[in-house]
């Protein structure tokens, strides 16, 4: 027995540690994080996959923005829409993810109304004019007649802000309501809501705010908050009391006699029954999701209003209109789609609540989970250790199926969904315990990681990380870094000019001067190519000042080749003139290659897009750019804005900057410095602006100044040959770039 205490120990250790968690005395990221992969795995598994017909989204897709014109739509084509729907087409409800915040001045009716109570106030016939013409030019009157008297649920939201707008319905309940149970709802401090006269005519209102996970994922929406002492509804709520004729809403606890009971529930009495619809504490349900996206039948509106759809296809449906244009930002991130339209998030809980298939997680899932936890690890922490290792294996596997099929049996036939990877978690961290125990020593993790690190890293991180060597590995992993790119301008030409053994010398100095500074900053060297080199900052070791290290390497590197360069000149050697290239983002990091060599090295798009700037910078004939995303994580840094720039392989624009100097060491410049720097940036300004006399003088005027600066050059050149272009009215500036 006293062999296996400390295995025992840590055994116990690991399922006390997991306990906490279960019970909710702490919260552990990465459990919630594995905890939200079994659940979003779960409904990818069991969603049914079919489109229901009864709910149809209606789209302001790319289609429509193209027909009728960009958004916001006038609110007389909403009106005639709204007619449209109900009047031609059946509809049984219409609900808009969507708010009509402003008044809609299109049609002029104001200017109008200004003239009349001005200028034309004595004009009998304008004013007669006028009065004929009001009602038909109030757009928004137009749209609040169409909507008064139809099945019509607008949308708003509620925000924690300062400013707020619109108008909201009343609360469909008063937070006494909870009487003597905790309030655990949402609240807010203000909302955004639909102009009154629209809000006056719809049915209905009801908010459209998701739960946001700590992933960025939608798995939840409350479907009642607190807002300002009443209890207001989600939209998706407020669409199925609208189609059961407003039904009654009263609130369900988890035990009604017990004050410190939570909410559970949400009863409708409808002439079908009791509608029951389970939440948790927050008054959020659990988004049934149908499938991936297009689980509910799609119309464009621009076919609706042009009568291209055929006859009866929307007669007696529930109608959602939202979009799924990506420039109007309605997309979210859900488990069975990264991009998702969030109009068909409420699509599924409608459907969901006239279903019943709403999961839910019963108020005894924590206690259950402990029991189950206590029973898995004390099993596994006198049992497993002394069975041989092919049988603990198959008995942790067996284990491991159980918990699986009786949580997948759970939430199949009961819908109850409970977190299960605490218990996961304890069953793989007590095999790998007592199956691994006293194998690793710390001598012979040292000596793998001076193996495996030691030619990438700084000595001083390898003996950092050899003090946790559970933490690192060279497998490949999505991690946010910094890469740099530096090469040499003109290398062909410098080594034809120099002896064999002057040129191995001058690399040398040159290379291992520029791997000094990437390592005085804690970076990994990637690899040399040729002349280039390649470096990244944030891994193997976790760094969140990673972009700032790098850019300071930069730094350095540019004034340790100022240094070089005058040791070359007095060997008669060529001047070396570098560019360098960082960006910051997504990568993926690891060993990778082949079985012949592998590297620990970065790959990605923003790997690509720091090659790119590398090579810009023969283009602006500048040492040194930096991407966009670098530069907002390095903010005590001085830039000069240099362009805004589309690379190739990337559509999106993206600005490029020259680092200058720290904030610090700018405040020490000259006047005249600063005065130069502010000049650039107004040649940019005049030069977005196609002011090309203006930046022309202006660039001149700097090129003067300091006529070794190439990049005034560069702009003059390129506004010689934009004067004579036929630019378009959309024409941004951008500077696209069709090579490597």
């Amino acid at each position: 027995m006293k062999q296996h205490a400390l295995r025992y120990a840590a055994g116990l250790l690991i399922v006390l540690a997991l306990l906490g968690q279960v019970l909710d005395r702490y919260d552990v990221r990465f459990i919630d994080t594995l905890d939200a992969l079994v659940y979003d795995t779960k409904v990818r598994l069991t969603m049914p996959r079919t489109v229901d017909s009864r709910i149809a989204i209606l789209d302001i897709d790319e289609k429509s923005l193209a027909e009728l014109g960009r958004w916001p739509w006038d609110r007389a084509r909403m009106a005639e829409l709204v007619d449209t729907l109900f009047a031609r087409e059946g509809i049984a409800l219409l609900a808009f993810d969507l708010v009509f915040a402003e008044p809609d001045d299109s049609s002029g009716l104001s200017v109008l109304n200004r003239l009349g109570s001005e200028e034309l106030l004595g004009d009998a016939q304008f004013q007669h004019a006028l009065a004929g013409l009001s009602a038909r030019l109030d757009y928004d009157q137009r749209f609040a007649g169409a909507l008064r008297g139809h099945a019509a649920v607008l949308g708003y939201y509620f925000a924690n802000q300062a400013e707020e707008s619109g108008a909201i319905p009343a609360p469909v309940l008063p937070a006494t309501a909870f009487g003597a149970h905790p309030m655990t709802l949402f609240d807010w401090t203000s909302h955004g809501g639909n102009l009154a006269a629209l809000q006056a005519a719809a049915r209905r209102g009801g908010f459209f705010n998701p739960v946001i996970d700590f992933d960025g994922s939608v798995r939840r929406v409350p479907l009642v908050t607190e807002y300002r002492g009443g209890v207001y509804e989600a939209l998706s709520l407020a669409v199925v009391r609208a189609l059961f004729g407003d039904a009654p809403l009263a609130l369900r606890f988890d035990d009604p006699a017990d004050a410190a009971a939570t909410l559970a529930g949400i009863d409708l009495r409808t002439p079908r029954g009791t509608l029951s619809i389970p939440v948790d504490a927050n008054g959020a349900a659990l988004v049934p999701y149908r499938g991936s996206q297009r689980s509910f039948p799609y119309f464009s509106v621009a076919d609706v209003l042009a009568g291209r759809v055929a006859p009866g296809a929307l007669r007696g449906k529930i109608v959602l209109l939202g979009t799924t244009a990506p420039g109007l930002v309605d997309q979210r991130t859900t488990p069975v789609g990264a991009v998702y339209p969030g109009v068909e998030v409420h699509a599924n809980l409608i459907s969901g609540m006239l279903d019943g298939t709403i999961r839910s997680q019963p108020a005894f899932a924590g206690i259950a989970q402990a029991l189950a936890l206590l029973a898995v690890g004390l099993l596994m922490i006198f049992a497993w250790p002394w069975r041989a290792p092919a049988r603990a294996t198959l008995l942790t596997v067996l284990l491991t199926g159980a918990v699986i099929a009786a949580d997948l049996a759970l939430w199949r036939y009961r819908l109850w969904s409970q977190p299960v990877a605490s218990l996961l978690l304890a069953i793989g961290a007590l095999f790998v315990l007592n199956m691994s125990y006293g194998f690793f020593v710390e001598s012979r993790a040292k000596r793998r990681f001076t193996k495996l690190f030691g030619q990438y890293v700084p000595p001083e991180l390898v003996e950092e990380m050899s003090r946790h060597p559970e933490s690192y590995s060279m497998t490949g992993r999505r991690a946010d870094l910094t890469v740099l790119f530096c090469d040499v301008l003109g290398f062909t030409a410098i080594a034809e000019t120099l002896e064999p053994e002057q040129l191995a010398v001058l690399m040398n100095d040159y290379l291992g001067t520029m791997t000094a500074v990437i390592r005085e900053q804690r970076g990994t060297l990637d690899k040399y190519i040729g002349d280039a080199i390649m470096g990244f900052w944030g891994a193997p070791v976790e760094d969140s000042d990673h972009a700032r290290r790098a850019v300071m390497a930069a730094l350095g590197m540019r004034a340790a080749l100022v240094d070089l360069n005058r040791t070359f000149a007095s060997r008669g050697w060529p001047t070396l003139w570098a560019g360098i290239g960082i960006n910051t983002g997504p990568m993926t990091v690891g060993d990778m290659g082949s079985t012949v060599r592998k590297a620990y090295t970065v790959m990605g798009d923003a790997v690509n897009l720091a090659a790119r700037l590398e090579g810009l910078t023969r283009h602006y004939r500048i040492d040194i750019l930096v991407g966009e995303a670098t530069r907002e994580r390095v903010p005590d840094v001085v830039y000069r804005e240099v362009d805004r720039v589309r690379v190739r392989g990337r559509a999106t624009p993206v600005a490029v900057f020259e680092p200058r100097m720290t904030s610090d060491a700018w405040g020490a410049v000259d006047a005249a410095e600063r005065d130069e720097l502010a000049q650039w940036h107004l040649a940019l300004q005049q030069y977005r602006a196609r002011e090309w006399d203006a930046a022309c003088a202006t660039l001149s005027v700097l090129g003067e100044r300091n006529p070794e600066c190439g990049l005034y050059a560069v702009y003059r050149e390129r506004i010689a040959v934009l004067r004579d272009a036929a630019l378009s009215d959309d024409w941004d500036g951008v500077n696209t770039f069709d090579t490597k």
